[in-house]
């Protein structure tokens, strides 16, 4: 299996200058990449594709050796392949009728990231299992220290360095990840996700909904306004954005925090785990709609579109597979339609079975439980239902 680890880059000043420099270099090749791609298709009409635009890089290279040619060559490569992933995205969502996203020019705050698809390529990773702190060497940088606050395992197969603010961090993806398979615990179970909670089980187990975006709120407000006040340009202006950007990425770590503790929790107590499948980008789609139909509730929507993305659904899921896969487990996926309005007693399907977010009352048969619970056990017989079918 392939797993991905995360390090906190410990660059000395030096270092940190020579790593800003790779990626305003790497930024500039992205650009004039995406530039000649620009005007050879405005002037002839012709696609450029990444083999046109690597077999320049040599060129580029011998004609700038202080600038591009300081950087590793696999590396170019890499930031190429990164241009040209991102028009064929373009073309697909063009064939899908889709809203096509022309691909633009990354200003100094939009690229945050130099991959190297190669280790010993440009790059070496300590790879002794040693001390706490290591050394990662990147072509032009020299060899950074790294807080590696565990041990990697498999076979190291890319290396990226990406920039959060003023830390930079070192993402390691590694092939041929041994599995840690769980003992068996004979335990199967649903889980319907909520907003009023994170999470309910089959089992009538709830998780609180942490709701981290909210308990900002506050000193996100507070934060903004400053940006409001200063002058644009300015580096007062420039810190306080800073600010800012440290708030909502303190939010995105406590949500993933709280996305492993749980998905942990979960994979540690059950063999299979049954969830709804949630289409988040339809659920979190804008109310608003057009001068001729206008939305309605516009405002109630929007609240709800906030904290559908706070609580962070689609991150919980991902991390949920993700450590399913290596501790041995199941994850089943079933659809979500009518999972609130049947009975979980007598199958009975009906809208006002529903009472309201937390109740449910079957009209046919009178039973009586928790809405959210209910669901979980259809949600769980589905996903049952499922796997046996696939098994077969």
């Amino acid at each position: 299996m392939r797993r991905s680890y995360k390090f906190l880059l410990r660059p000395t000043g030096r270092q940190s200058s020579a790593l800003k420099s790779c990626l305003k270099d790497h930024r500039l090749l992205y650009n004039a990449a995406l530039e000649e791609r620009r005007e050879v298709y405005r002037k002839a009409g012709k696609t450029v594709r990444y083999s046109d635009q690597s077999s320049q890089l040599k060129d580029i290279r011998r004609a700038d050796p202080d600038g591009q040619g300081h950087r590793s060559f696999s590396s170019q490569q890499a930031t190429l392949r990164r241009l040209d992933k991102a028009f064929t995205a373009f073309f697909r969502r063009i064939r899908a009728a889709e809203k096509p996203g022309y691909p633009r020019f990354k200003g100094p705050g939009w690229f945050d990231t130099v991959e190297w698809p190669k280790d010993r390529d440009g790059c070496r990773w300590d790879s002794v299992p040693g001390s706490g702190h290591r050394r990662v060497y990147l072509q032009g940088i020299g060899h950074v220290r790294v807080h590696a606050h565990r041990e990697v395992a498999g076979h190291v197969k890319t290396l990226a360095v990406r920039r959060e603010g003023d830390r930079w961090f070192l993402v390691l993806s590694c092939d041929e990840v041994p599995a840690e398979p769980l003992s068996a615990t004979g335990s199967q179970v649903g889980i319907d996700m909520g907003v009023a909670a994170f999470l309910t089980t089959s089992q009538g187990t709830q998780v609180a909904n942490p709701r981290h975006l909210d308990a900002s709120a506050e000193r996100l407000a507070t934060a903004q306004r400053v940006v409001g006040g200063r002058q644009r340009g300015s580096s007062r202006r420039r810190k306080a954005r800073e600010r800012v950007g440290a708030l909502y990425r303190k939010v995105r770590r406590q949500r993933l925090d709280h996305a492993h503790k749980t998905a942990r929790r979960l994979i540690a107590q059950h063999d299979l785990i049954a969830h709804e499948g949630l289409q988040i980008a339809q659920m979190t789609r804008s109310a608003s709609g057009t001068a001729d139909t206008p939305g309605r509730n516009v405002a109630q929507k929007r609240g709800l579109n906030r904290s559908i993305l706070d609580a962070g659904w689609g991150v919980f899921l991902n991390v949920l597979r993700a450590k399913a896969e290596s501790a041995g487990r199941t994850v089943v996926e079933v659809t979500a339609r009518d999972t609130s309005r049947t009975c979980s007693s007598c199958r009975h399907c009906a809208r006002e079975n529903r009472v309201n977010q937390a109740h449910f009352r079957c009209v046919a048969c009178g039973y009586i439980a928790h809405a959210d619970v209910n669901a979980a056990v259809n949600i769980l017989r589905a996903g049952l239902a499922r796997q046996a079918a696939e098994s077969a």
